[in-house]
């Protein structure tokens, strides 16, 4: 536990280094704490502090800097966030308005990028592409058919399936019918409980055709399709503890490309009761030890589908950052559940 004085001295610190980026020293402490303290007392709980791993010393400064322990502690003791302005909630409320799930994923993510300068980034609901609108065959030439998917929020996949032997059109039509029949609506957990037995009824030279195309509806939709949309990573290039280590940097849009990582730690944010944040190696990940990841899960009708966040340095500006993450799960929630019920 820290006194008030130690208190006050630490926030004042964390607060001078976001907005200066510079190691704070103690004349600066004694002059922007509203503390009436003389240097050496500063000094002394500044040395305290170093201590318990709180904040550190650069070797080439006398000033102090937070530690990832010293940011944990502000953003869960000290920090007082800042609700939005009116001009940036608007800003929000017109990018989110409702409208089909792609787009208001699209920009969700440019707008945590936009209004915070850092990477922003979106969780792709998995639930909303899971169910099936309408599906259909057309012969393209003796042992080629394309299927086309169209799923519930309106997107359309053409797949090409090759054929063992020539389908006549009727055959496809029949094809079609009875997937419109019996799996338009349903979601592919449900249509995967029914097939096998459902697949038994068809005439034996259909079969094949069928499998064919649910495997490949599979693949629409469960495959290796963008899990989350990530914008503004050429932010990070401008900031100062990134444009200065080139080998950082490249980890950190490796970790981008490779997404299977980045996928771990947006799933573990689904379960958080609103924002949460990883600080440093709070990640797990070693690209971000540097960095903060601010998110939030956001909900399609009461259940939780996925999760919004932004990646910047640890010296961010926290108490405008969250709010910023906060409203935008909100405002997404709300779009994507008035999407779904139209």
């Amino acid at each position: 536990m820290l006194d008030d004085r130690a208190r006050t001295l630490l926030k004042t610190l964390i607060e001078r280094y976001i907005a200066e980026g510079q190691p704070v020293g103690s004349r600066a402490l004694s002059r922007y704490s509203g503390l009436e303290l003389s240097a050496a007392t500063v000094r002394n709980v500044m040395a305290d502090l170093e201590d318990i791993g709180l904040i550190a010393s650069p070797h080439t400064s006398a000033g102090r800097v937070p530690t990832a322990r010293g940011y944990r502690f502000f953003v869960d003791s000290l920090l007082t966030v800042k609700p939005l302005d009116r001009d940036k909630l608007q800003a929000i409320e017109g990018q989110l308005a409702p409208m089909q799930p792609r787009q208001l994923i699209s920009n969700a993510s440019h707008l945590l990028s936009g209004l915070t300068h850092f990477a922003g980034i979106v969780m792709t609901p998995r639930r909303l592409t899971l169910r099936i609108r309408q599906m259909e065959f057309v012969s393209l030439s003796e042992r080629r058919v394309l299927l086309i998917l169209v799923t519930a929020d309106g997107d359309v996949q053409n797949r090409l399936l090759f054929t063992n032997r020539a389908y006549a059109p009727s055959e496809l039509v029949t094809a079609t019918n009875y997937l419109n029949q019996h799996f338009v609506g349903h979601d592919f957990e449900h249509i995967h409980s029914r097939v096998r037995d459902e697949l038994k009824e068809l005439r034996g030279d259909l079969q094949a055709l069928m499998a064919a195309a649910l495997t490949a509806g599979d693949e629409v939709i469960r495959g290796p399709g963008e899990r989350y949309v990530i914008s503004g990573e050429r932010n990070l290039l401008e900031v100062e503890e990134f444009s200065s280590n080139m080998k950082r940097l490249r980890e950190l849009f490796d970790l981008f490309e490779q997404r299977t990582a980045l996928m771990q730690l947006l799933d573990l944010s689904q379960r958080a009761d609103g924002v949460q944040i990883f600080i440093g190696g709070e990640s797990g990940l070693a690209p971000l030890d540097e960095c903060s990841v601010v998110t939030a899960p956001y909900e399609v009708d009461g259940e939780v589908v996925g999760s919004v966040g932004v990646i910047g340095p640890t010296r961010m500006a926290y108490e405008r950052v969250i709010p910023i993450v906060d409203i935008t799960a909100k405002l997404l929630s709300s779009a994507l559940t008035y999407q779904a019920n139209c």
